[in-house]
């Protein structure tokens, strides 16, 4: 069994408890980049950039793109290498009018599913709120990050004795059965903007919307006699956020521009102005061409001889359905980063982008494992192909395995963190250089 320590999870479970909601997240990512010496460019702004400087760009307050102008960048044709993985996690966002009254003097939050929940799981656990609020001071209005450190509702159970059936088939009505309690008398109509505005030290006459989603704050933890498992919420995707960022400010490579993508919206389809499916990548790759003095055809060159490493957790084969997985192309944790294909082409993995990643991590000395979905089931898609259709170059998906993926608390390898922070180190400082989809030189 190939083994490693647990610092690096460690690492992976601060950032978390600090990115509850996909604004968070950026946030936090922000703060990396500022410490590490990256200039922020707002997309408002112009742009300038130096040979080996470094910088980022935000959408939305949800959507970060990060890169490192190479010092060594050829004079004809140079490339990117990029990864990319996405800052939101299945749960549930309240609606604009946020308030159900009653039964009785009972509470309640109204709310919707953002993304693709396993429902039961949100179940008899105490919650709480994150996202953003924005804030009218005079004739400015303004986003403010809002979290909340404390849990405030709790969508509870039928209990046992009402439904004799629930353990034989638990399938909740998402508008009877998943309403969060908040008060059982207490509070009154208006009591959400009451507690926000107390949170941002505003009247509630000032927040004018909110995008907030309801919390697990369950607290994410190494655990097991060997140390050998991490569960916390939203490791899909903020442990792909995570060891990508790790990796992407540890590397070196002045020979390319080393790119880093944090995207919005992956878990509901990718199609918003900050999503895989928005001219984001696209619009920062154009504007970093124009800036370092290159013509579009050198960006169309540049697009085909470039790299995207597509970062979205994979499904380690369970320890009570193995049967669920492909007999041959089953992921275990702490075994290492997982390429994920599939012949529908949901993933963007193929035979060319394979050779090489898997060539660079040979070259490391690093594991590898392939997911495949059985050949009877659908599976999943991700941001890669998405992105691939706006920015088109060769392209892998590859992820973390883990367990019980789109669960309010998920389990992964703790040892498979520091395991795919060097594999993505390993790519970040490899010299790929690609002619078409003929060869590939690495370095």
């Amino acid at each position: 069994m190939l083994l490693t320590d647990t610092c690096a999870s460690q690492g992976l479970i601060e950032f978390i408890e600090r990115c509850p909601s996909m604004f968070h997240t950026v946030a936090t990512v922000r703060t990396r980049l500022d410490a590490a010496g990256f200039v922020y460019l707002p997309e408002r702004a112009a742009w300038f950039m130096d040979p080996g400087g470094s910088y980022y760009t935000v959408r939305n307050g949800s959507s970060i793109i990060a890169w490192h102008v190479g010092r060594e960048l050829p004079q004809d044709g140079f490339h990117f290498q990029i990864a990319a993985s996405h800052a939101d996690s299945p749960t549930f966002k309240l609606k604009a009018v946020s308030e159900l009254a009653g039964p009785g003097d009972y509470l309640r939050l109204d709310i919707e599913p953002y993304g693709g929940t396993i429902d039961y799981t949100w179940f008899d656990r105490p919650l709480s709120l994150a996202g953003r609020v924005l804030v009218r001071d005079g004739s400015r209005v303004e986003s403010r990050l809002f979290a909340l450190d404390r849990d405030v509702a709790l969508i509870p159970s039928l209990a046992i004795h009402l439904d004799r059936s629930v353990n034989d088939a638990f399938s909740p009505d998402r508008a009877v059965d998943l309403y969060p309690l908040a008060s059982a008398g207490e509070l009154t109509h208006g009591a959400v903007n009451t507690l926000v505005a107390e949170e941002l030290g505003v009247d509630p006459t000032a927040i004018l919307a909110r995008d907030l989603f309801l919390v697990n704050r369950q607290k994410p933890q190494v655990w097991g006699a060997a140390d050998e498992f991490i569960s916390a919420p939203k490791l899909d995707d903020l442990m792909c956020a995570y060891t990508a960022l790790e990796a992407f400010l540890a590397s070196g490579n002045e020979r390319d521009i080393s790119v880093y993508v944090c995207f919005d919206n992956e878990e509901v389809g990718s199609h918003t102005k900050q999503g895989a499916g928005s001219t984001l990548l696209r619009d920062t790759l154009e504007r970093i061409n124009g800036r370092i003095g290159r013509t579009p055809e050198s960006l169309v060159r540049a697009l085909a001889s470039s790299m995207l490493v597509s970062c979205d957790n994979a499904h380690a084969i369970h320890p009570n359905h193995p049967e669920k997985a492909d007999e041959a192309n089953d992921p275990r944790l702490n075994r290492g980063i997982v390429i994920k294909e599939a012949a529908n082409q949901h993933y963007c993995t193929d035979a060319f982008s394979r050779a090489v990643f898997s060539a660079v991590l040979d070259d490391a000395g690093l594991p590898y494992q392939t997911f495949a979905n059985r050949s009877d089931m659908a599976g999943g898609s991700t941001l890669g192909n998405i992105s691939n259709a706006h920015v088109s170059m060769h392209a892998i998906d590859v992820g973390c395995p883990q367990l019980a993926m789109h669960s309010s608390y998920e389990t992964a390898g703790a040892y498979d963190v520091q395991l795919v922070i060097d594999a993505l180190t390993a790519f970040y400082n490899a010299d790929i250089q690609i002619d078409g989809a003929e060869a590939a030189v690495i370095a």
